[in-house]
């Protein structure tokens, strides 16, 4: 079943080349299901890459999903265009009297400040709070996720000693939990921070389960325990080519950066990375919407 998004979206024709089924809200309205409803809160720069990012794992359900985007009013995105936003974009404002099955709240490239020193910090609170009534079921990645657990519990980000940057290997803790349901035994995922949560600091809170860890790094995915909260440190949503990018881009700025590990074949920047990690986001977003689908009210005022 196809996705619904907002027509003329720029990343449709990209889409709809890979064979990722979008609908038109014309056809959309005419069809008598109750489709799924998905917000997204793009924090990242480059909002149309992560646009594709996400939409690509989205539309590859048997369910029709419609997807809305929104930005914060109180942050100027310096990559952006304006007129893209406002043209495919949603604020709080404009989106309050609404209610979603779901939300996605991406990662954003401010992990090394502290939450207070992040301009929009107080904007998304109240977006997160707002979520809790107007929202089922809630999708937190990388700093999103690392922000959420200090929002809702307390929970302390730290400084790495360098970059945890590359494909690692993480061990499935949960292997019969509906949201791991198809990981195998361990799984790669890239990842790409400079900070990290505490597993004690994690395992201290009782709504909280580790689906996913590291002997070394930690967790990498969890969810509490009503499963309506669902946090992700890694990128399983990257495409093949997201690691070398960036890493291009840091060479380029004359930026010191390390080879992403365990990416190119023998360490080579000039081979092309092997896409190891593709399964599992397909898994881990199709999961969390069916079991979205499974558990969300069919009329979405009772979330009141």
């Amino acid at each position: 079943m196809p996705i619904k998004i907002i027509e003329g979206l720029p990343v449709t024709e990209r889409l709809h080349k890979e064979n990722v089924y979008t609908i038109e809200a014309k056809r959309a309205y005419t069809q008598d299901i109750r489709p799924l409803r998905i917000i997204i809160l793009n924090l990242m720069p480059k909002k149309e890459e992560t646009e594709l990012h996400l939409l690509r794992l989205l539309g590859n359900s048997p369910l029709q999903v419609d997807i809305d985007f929104m930005y914060m009013s109180t942050h100027h995105s310096r990559n952006t265009p304006t007129s893209h936003l406002q043209k495919y974009y949603h604020t709080l404002e404009e989106v309050r009297n609404r209610r979603y099955d779901g939300m996605i709240v991406t990662g954003a490239p401010v992990e090394t400040l502290d939450f207070e020193q992040v301009n929009y910090i107080e904007e998304l609170r109240e977006i997160v709070d707002w979520s809790e009534t107007h929202v089922f079921s809630r999708f937190f990645i990388c700093w999103g996720a690392q922000f959420a657990l200090n929002h809702y519990f307390g929970i302390q980000k730290s400084l790495l000693p360098s970059k945890l940057f590359g494909i690692f290997d993480y061990d499935n803790l949960m292997p019969t939990h509906s949201l791991m349901r198809g990981f195998d035994d361990t799984y790669r995922v890239p990842q790409s921070r400079h900070t990290q949560v505490d597993r004690t600091a994690v395992e201290s809170v009782e709504a909280l389960d580790i689906l996913s860890s590291h002997p070394t790094f930690g967790p990498d995915i969890l969810c509490t325990k009503d499963q309506r909260n669902l946090f992700i440190f890694g990128h399983l949503e990257y495409e093949r080519n997201t690691l070398k990018n960036e890493y291009d881009r840091d060479q380029e700025a004359g930026e010191k950066i390390a080879l992403p590990h365990n990416y190119f074949p023998e360490d080579n920047p000039s081979a092309d990375p092997v896409f190891t990690w593709k399964s599992h986001g397909h898994l881990l977003f199709g999961n969390w919407i069916n079991e979205t689908y499974q558990n969300t009210y069919y009329d979405l005022s009772e979330l009141e």
